[in-house]
């Protein structure tokens, strides 16, 4: 905020009370009207597939191409990622090949058939800690993992249509900023602490300083393997990846090369260009030095390979003295095999509730997310349609043995940004709403079956480098973000916006620190492996948080400018801006027009 523009606190403070009549409703969250016995699935159907979707399967163009590639590995590297620590933790009933194939089917059935093709189905992190709770209960209870959790999606399923019809999915539209920054911050952490060095797990970059660190094992015997080598190398890929992005990406904007044609094909094409980069320069310039590649399978077959007819144990963990598999295990479960417990698919209508919990709200607040107003997005939301097909994709794979998805945070806000045209304040102008991105992109997961050598050559520091960039892209637009970088500057020097003109420097703070206190207990949970499982019910909490806990801090009007929407932010500016001039303060019409360029919580600066 520029020295002339600026207001001290105490005339702040006391234009309180004007502030607070200008609208009765300010900084209010009201529910939307319901739309039981199916209506709501029936209108998101019309509204979305039925209307936009020749439009967006016919926009193919250049942008379509880049953004394309860049979400092939923002959705390849995770889904192999997740493969391996699935294959871990169910005794590789699930593995690498289980989750290429949920995401293919499913990526490409939704950006079909789905209503927000916006939004990137795949792997997450809550999805795989609850996946952890429900193999320790099989174990518990004496019966086949698969089989149980086949039970738990057909539940699963039911809960999700139930919702849907009912128009339960309100619930997640009261959801305002507040709380879709923090998850989106908790999820941009994640991402960023996974490239660079995770506390909490042996994954990042920095973790190869750490001669213990797995990666190392398979050299072990190794006489000319250097542990510190292979370190630096890999923070020298996995640093310069991400620094090769942002450089590639910055040319869209600047003066160099011919014409804005060049400068915006190598701005779309940043991540694939700094990839092939970085892989030939560690294939021909470091060629001895040993690096973790990325962990590919060798064919297309269902993970757990059987000892014996009963496939009851893996081999070769359970049988070294074997030669070969007797099999793999069959892709349908058979549901029938419950160890002659025949009251387990009446049980598993508990754990999937807080399965229907989990996918409910995972879902929800990246859908809300994506939709944010700020974000332009024209083709209408789905809530309750996406829930009912989500249902339906989970139980299929639930079925074949394949892990549940959901909508992936990350993946998402790096589609939409890559999708949208911006001002140079780094305003949404336009987005190109298309369902080819995701078709193509997840097509060439199931491809990559066929290549699977070609994947192997991708060293795993160069996609911790990707992660790196989808993480910190996110941060600059993000009114939360950008909040906390108030506390080290100087105030005479804040960013020209709506609640550092007319908000006190004290309030603006305090709804600083209450955010990062919720942020602090979601992120906590989060990486508690024993209580990781109620990760969404610690986000939910944050929605009452906003409702009923922060009115007791700030006034409607003060909540309107932190939390509200762009319509309605314009609206009590309006108002204010009619008020002064009743009141002959000349100074208020010397104020431009006010700035709201961090007001959406994912956009890209």
């Amino acid at each position: 905020m520029s020295k002339d523009n600026s207001i001290d606190d105490a005339t702040l403070a006391m234009d309180t009370t004007q502030n607070d009549k200008l609208m009765e409703d300010a900084g209010k969250v009201h529910m939307d009207e319901g739309e039981s016995w199916g209506t709501g699935i029936i209108k998101d159907i019309k509204r979305t597939v039925g209307t936009h979707w020749w439009t967006e399967m016919t926009n193919l163009n250049q942008k379509t191409v880049a953004v394309t590639l860049l979400m092939f590995i923002s959705v390849m590297a995770p889904t192999l990622s997740f493969g391996a620590v699935y294959g871990k933790e169910t005794d590789n009933r699930i593995g690498a090949i289980e989750t290429i194939l949920a995401t293919t089917w499913v990526g490409v059935m939704y950006s079909l058939i789905g209503g927000m093709p916006m939004c990137i189905i795949g792997s997450t992190g809550p999805v795989l800690a609850f996946t952890k709770a429900v193999v320790r209960i099989a174990e518990n209870i004496d019966v086949p993992f698969v089989t149980f959790q086949a039970w738990i999606s057909c539940w699963l399923l039911f809960y999700c249509c139930t919702a849907a019809f009912f128009d339960l999915t309100r619930v997640v539209r009261l959801a305002t900023r507040f709380t879709d920054e923090i998850f989106a911050f908790l999820i941009v952490s994640i991402f960023v602490l996974d490239a660079v060095g995770d506390p909490f797990s042996q994954v990042g970059i920095l973790r190869y300083f750490d001669p213990d660190h797995k990666s190392h094992d398979e050299f072990e015997d190794d006489p000319n393997y250097n542990y510190m080598e292979t370190a630096l190398l890999a923070t020298l890929l996995g640093f310069g990846t991400t620094a090769l992005i942002f450089f590639f990406r910055a040319f869209k904007t600047s003066a160099f090369l011919c014409n804005d044609g060049i400068r915006t094909s190598i701005h779309d094409f940043a991540v694939t260009i700094a990839v092939i980069i970085m892989t030939v320069f560690n294939e021909f310039v470091f060629d001895t030095v040993e690096l973790e590649q990325l962990n590919v399978p060798d064919k297309f077959q269902p993970t757990y390979q059987c000892c014996d007819s009963s496939c009851l144990t893996f081999f070769p963990d359970d049988c070294p003295e074997q030669a070969e598999a007797y099999g793999s295990r069959p892709w349908f479960v058979d549901f029938t095999d419950l160890n002659g417990k025949g009251w387990v698919p009446i049980v598993a209508a508990g754990p999937a509730l807080l399965a229907f919990l989990l996918l409910f709200l995972d879902n929800g607040i990246t859908w809300h997310l994506i939709n944010h107003p700020n974000n332009k997005l024209k083709h209408g939301e789905a809530y309750n349609y996406d829930l009912c097909l989500s249902g339906l994709f989970n139980f299929v794979n639930g079925c074949l043995g394949l892990p549940w998805l959901v909508a992936t945070t990350v993946p998402c806000i790096v589609h939409l940004n890559s999708l949208s045209e911006k001002d140079k304040d780094g305003k949404v102008i336009s987005v190109q709403e298309t369902r080819l991105t995701m078709l193509f992109s997840h097509m060439m997961v199931g491809l990559s079956l066929l290549v699977l050598e070609l994947l192997q050559l991708l060293p795993m520091a160069v996609l911790y480098g990707v992660f790196l960039f989808m993480g910190l892209s996110a941060l600059p637009a993000m009114q939360f973000w950008n909040r906390i970088l108030l506390w080290f500057q100087q105030p005479s020097k804040y960013p020209d916006t709506v609640y550092t003109r007319y908000m006190t420097k004290s309030k603006i703070h305090l709804y600083t620190i209450l955010q990062l206190f919720f942020f602090g207990l979601v992120f906590l949970v989060q990486n508690m492996s024993a209580i990781s499982i109620i990760f969404p019910l610690m986000t939910l909490l944050c929605i009452p948080g906003r409702l009923y806990l922060l009115p007791r801090f700030f006034s409607g009007w003060e909540l309107c400018l932190m939390d509200g929407d762009d319509e309605e932010i314009k609206e009590w500016v309006s108002r204010k801006r009619r008020a002064m001039r009743s009141l002959s303060l000349p100074s208020e019409d010397s104020i431009g027009e006010i700035s709201s360029s961090d007001d959406s919580p994912i956009e890209d600066a």
